[in-house]
């Protein structure tokens, strides 16, 4: 199969057929071969690094044999992120690949007992005051890896006293997929997102801000553009917090992003009222996420901003599914090391296709999400709820495909492995997605021209 190109992209919106499995072969013999002989090189070369349980893997961030688990990486773009909080606390150390494969600079080790103001204090002269905007930090202990490229700000990767979103994004990644890596980048620019981006072992980039009321100006489009078209990965964007259309939204609204709105999951299953409309999806608009400035405290919030980090999750979930059954132990879409596959790697010796490549793009991860979406019913409308109700006519133009939350992780699975293929959309609802895309398309001319500025006008995090 070869990568895809941006038409292939741009394609991924709508429910476009597409060889899970892959074109390539692969014997499980040519595969171990390959592999003993890069061994061998790499054993000549003297290029070998001790990881930090003192076994010894490939400096290029792939690893060459099962020294670890199978991972996703998920990169939030936001304001900071809480490093002391239990909701990141992790018993695993990271092998050394991994935070090469991640340019990590440098180690902090946070102090974890005391109270929050306590810790920050004890680690301020060793660690958060020696950080530079060039710095990737790995936060030994927790689930972080952090970076602030843009600077400007008091404390570098920490969520100021101040503020408290990027936490609670970051934990509703966590909240779908426990075990996923965070690449933490805080910023608002195309810079911050193009430092995820770029990043090859990343393989989804989540921003919750943007433009107020989704205003059609430009905004982080090129960078995204960057990470989807050109670098392979998935990237989830915020629709705004209120009910404008989605399509001109510089973070929601270009057809390689996938827009995210919001539904009332915890009441009547219905539309929010207050959130953006005709995107890609809806899903979780309120949670139960960490607190910025404590330890182990807890918070309800509401917003696009953490339905879009929590579809982030339930993707990287279902990558590291995948990636555990395949034997893929890579993660990204490096077009140099993994082909532009978010997996790669054989089909099991229980499959239909044993000893064939596993090979799964971002467009195919995507037409899976959009099957796996559904249209609550209006029957439940509760009129006191301050929701809309999901209309039973083109019900996609409120929520696109349809809502996602944790009961789609199965099926997206078994439709992507082939034990379970979801069944086509109906007529009406691909029709509607269709002018959604193709609005999409001439809106933002398929390509975001580069010469355009790329800054927001007035961005702000959207809850």
């Amino acid at each position: 199969m070869a990568v895809m190109d941006a038409a292939d992209v741009v394609l991924a919106g709508l429910l476009v057929a597409d060889d899970v499995r892959g074109a390539r072969k692969r014997g499980l013999l040519g595969t171990l071969l390959v592999v003993m002989l890069l061994i061998g090189l790499a054993l000549s070369a003297d290029i070998f690094l001790g990881d930090n349980n003192g076994n010894q893997s490939f400096n290029n961030g792939q690893p060459p044999s099962s020294d670890w688990r199978p991972y996703s990486v998920v990169a939030p773009i936001d304001t900071g992120i809480n490093v002391y909080h239990d909701h990141f606390r992790t018993d695993e150390i990271y092998p050394a690949w991994l935070l090469e494969g991640l340019g990590v600079t440098k180690t902090c080790n946070p102090t974890f007992e005391g109270t929050w103001q306590e810790r920050y204090e004890a680690d301020k002269t060793s660690c958060w005051d020696t950080i530079t905007p060039s710095d990737i930090v790995y936060f030994e202990g927790t689930k972080i890896i952090g970076t602030s490229p843009d600077g400007g700000t008091d404390i570098h990767i920490l969520d100021d006293p101040s503020d408290g979103h990027g936490t609670a994004v970051t934990g509703a990644v966590l909240d779908a997929n426990p075990d996923a890596v965070i690449f933490f980048v805080e910023g608002f620019s195309s810079e911050a997102v193009l430092a995820a981006g770029n990043q090859p072992l990343v393989d989804i980039v989540t921003t919750s801000f943007g433009a107020i009321g989704s205003l059609p100006v430009p905004g982080i489009e090129t960078a995204t553009y960057q990470t989807v078209v050109v670098n392979q990965k998935i990237h989830t964007g915020a629709a705004d917090n209120t009910p404008s259309p989605a399509v001109q939204d510089a973070t929601a609204g270009p057809p390689w992003s996938i827009g995210i709105a919001g539904y009332a999951e915890e009441g009547d299953d219905q539309k929010e009222t207050m959130s953006g409309s005709y995107p890609d999806i809806a899903a979780d608009w309120t949670q139960v996420l960490p607190n910025h400035d404590d330890v182990d405290g807890y918070h309800e919030t509401s917003g696009t901003s953490f339905a879009t980090p929590r579809t982030a999750g339930i993707l990287s979930f279902v990558l590291e599914h995948l990636r555990q059954e395949v034997g893929d132990l890579g993660s990204g879409a490096s077009v140099e090391e993994r082909n532009g596959f978010l997996v790669d790697g054989v089909w099991p010796a229980d499959h239909p296709e044993a000893g064939a490549e596993a090979s799964i793009t971002n467009s195919v991860v995507r037409n899976a999400l959009n099957l796996s979406a559904w249209y609550p019913s209006f029957t439940t409308w509760d009129p006191s709820a301050g929701t809309m109700p999901i209309s039973p006519v083109a019900p996609c133009t409120q929520v696109g495909w349809g809502v996602v939350n944790m009961s789609n992780i199965q099926p997206m699975i078994e439709h992507l492995n082939g034990t379970q293929t979801m069944p086509d959309r109906p007529g009406d609802v691909v029709l509607c997605m269709q002018v959604n895309q193709e609005a999409r398309e001439a809106y933002w001319d398929v390509y975001p021209t580069e010469e355009a500025p790329v800054r927001p006008v007035e961005v702000a995090t959207r809850d």
